[in-house]
Formats: structure tokens, sequence, C-alpha cells
């Protein structure tokens, strides 16, 4: 008996320090290729380049230019809306004020949400929608516009979300619900259904899993 004990113990300490020596990490998504860039001990290595979101320029509802530069060393999550949006955005806004709530008083995390509408959502509209939720003055929550073309391509082919035009969708836009989580080095971490009520929690547990992941 005492030593199916001992040995449960020590398969447990195993199990530990399997735990601790391996962190949990969010997987970085999008494509990617390798790229070999040295020899090691007689060996090709090969490092992994990963997708990563490319510059932009867009303006916020400060009539300021936001780019990459406003996110750099930040985690910060993305998603795409427009103001007058008649069906998931409502629920959208809400679940991100909540992180942001959560989140307005941590200089790691940041918010930016695009308007796929940029023929109404001008600065003016996107200040007082910024204005209306409480969030205006903040400067960890930007609200953007900017060329329709530009925000679609970004949208589909940088954050591999749906964002089209589409005279079926109520508003003529068809968009994604989804909640992108971006890394300090720009690599998609995570995206998660904004329309949920748990999508708090899961965003939550990500920015943690990257904090840890940074050491910070």
């Amino acid at each position: 008996m005492k030593i199916i004990k001992l040995s449960v113990l020590l398969l447990s300490l195993v199990g530990l320090s399997a735990c601790e020596s391996e962190p949990v990490r969010l997987p970085i998504l999008g494509p990617r290729q390798g790229v070999s860039t040295k020899v090691v001990d007689g060996k090709e290595v090969t490092d992994t380049l990963y997708h990563q979101i490319p510059d932009f320029a867009f303006a916020s509802q400060y009539g300021d230019t936001i780019t990459q530069k406003n996110f750099e060393g930040k985690i910060y999550v993305a998603d795409f809306f427009f103001t007058t949006c008649p069906t998931i955005c409502p629920k959208m806004t809400m679940e991100m004020r909540k992180l942001y709530e959560k989140y307005k008083d941590d200089p790691q995390v940041m918010f930016l949400s695009h308007s796929i509408d940029p023929k109404r959502d001008s600065v003016g509209r996107l200040r007082q929608y910024a204005t209306d939720l409480g969030v205006f003055g903040q400067k960890s929550w930007y609200f953007v516009t900017g060329d329709r073309k530009e925000i679609f391509d970004i949208g589909q082919n940088a954050y591999f979300v749906s964002a089209k035009e589409d005279s079926d969708e109520p508003g003529g836009i068809l968009h994604s619900g989804a909640f992108i989580i971006i890394d300090p080095q720009k690599h998609i971490r995570g995206i998660y259904d904004g329309t949920r009520d748990e999508v708090v929690g899961e965003v939550s547990e990500a920015i943690t899993l990257l904090k840890n992941e940074a050491g910070k």
C-alpha cells in the first residue's frame, strides 16, 4: 500500500513538473513560411515567419491618424462594426465595453474598432458614438474610419474575418462578429465570437496567457 501511494505521489510530481516546464501558449494563427537563416553546429536552422498585421493608417474619433505605432508593444483586441448596424453590433459593443472597463487602466492592453461604413461613420459620428458609450477622451480604445476598400482589405486579408458589401444583409454590409486578439509582435493569437456572453472571460484568459508569455 505504501509503495502504491509513493508511486502515485511520484507520478503527480512528474505531472506537475511537466506542467511547470511547458506553460500554456496560445497558437499563432494565419499562414506561415519557413525562412532559412543560419547554420548551428553544422545544421541548417530554419526559423518560421508568422503572419503579422500589416501597417495601416486610419482616422480615429479624435481626428488624428492611428497607425501600428499606437499599438507598438501592446496586446490589443480588434473588431469590425458600424454605428448604424441593426443586428450584431450592439451586442458586440456591449461585450467590448465590458472588456474595456476591465482593462482601461492596464497600459499593456488596447482596443481597436474599425468602422466598415466610412461613408456614414465620419470622425464626428465616431466621436459621438464613443461619447455615448462613455469612453471618449480615453486613448486605449480607438474607433477608426477610412477608405472603405482598405478597411475591407485589412479585415479579410489581414485579420481573416468577413467584411464586405452584401445587399442581402441588414444595413447592406456583411461583417464578422469576431474579437481578434493581437500580441505585441502583431501576430493573431485568437479569434473569439464577440456576440457570446462568454467572450469577456475567454478574451481575458487569453490576455493573461499573453502577459505570462511576455513575463509581465
